[in-house]
């Protein structure tokens, strides 16, 4: 499964913002090729192996896989975010995702060997890594409760809660996909 780390567990380093800290520690110990990708331009396409990680330096991206000819979004990207096609990354096998630009970005990647090699380095980044990797439980298990409510209100209030930064940064058609509803749906919910 595709994910985007979102670090909530701020509180695990006191007076640190925990997501800004993470970020500079991966910028600055880890090597980043730079890339540009115009919109609609695809990082990974479906069925091949991706063991990259991706920071969004400008832009956004979405993960989505194609279900019987429908586009299912499933997670987004966009400045400050590292996104990675998890299943591939972790098992080197192909994946049935896409992660596609919204806009033109500017994205760092960095191989799953070097990043690797920069979890190993120390007991501290490898402390780092299980919090990553809990975090982005926490985040699935909060994913699949929104699918769960039936109620399109619910699923659009608990994400604007969780993420009110993806209604600055992603258009609206791709958020309506994303929360299981048409665009008009999510336009009358965004009036009221």
């Amino acid at each position: 499964m595709g994910y985007y780390f979102k670090f909530r567990n701020k509180d695990l380093i006191l007076n640190y913002n925990f997501e800004d800290m993470i970020i500079n520690l991966l910028k600055s110990e880890l090597f980043w090729e730079n890339k540009t990708f115009k919109r609609n331009e695809f990082l990974k396409i479906s069925g091949t192996i991706d063991t990259n990680v991706y920071f969004i330096e400008e832009g956004s991206v979405r993960l989505f896989i194609d279900d019987e000819n429908e586009e299912r979004i499933v997670r987004f990207g966009y400045k400050g975010n590292i996104i990675v096609s998890l299943d591939s990354f972790l098992s080197e096998k192909p994946s049935d995702f896409y992660i596609q630009a919204i806009k033109n970005s500017t994205i760092k990647v960095a191989s799953k060997k070097d990043f690797y090699q920069f979890i190993n380095s120390s007991f501290e980044n490898l402390k780092l890594w299980n919090s990553i990797l809990e975090d982005l439980v926490l985040q699935q298990i909060e994913r699949e409760k929104d699918l769960l409510h039936n109620s399109p209100k619910i699923r659009y209030e608990r994400v604007l809660k969780r993420s009110p930064q993806l209604f600055q940064e992603i258009p609206n058609k791709y958020i309506a996909n994303y929360l299981r509803m048409s665009p008009e749906t999510l336009s009358r919910l965004k009036k009221s």
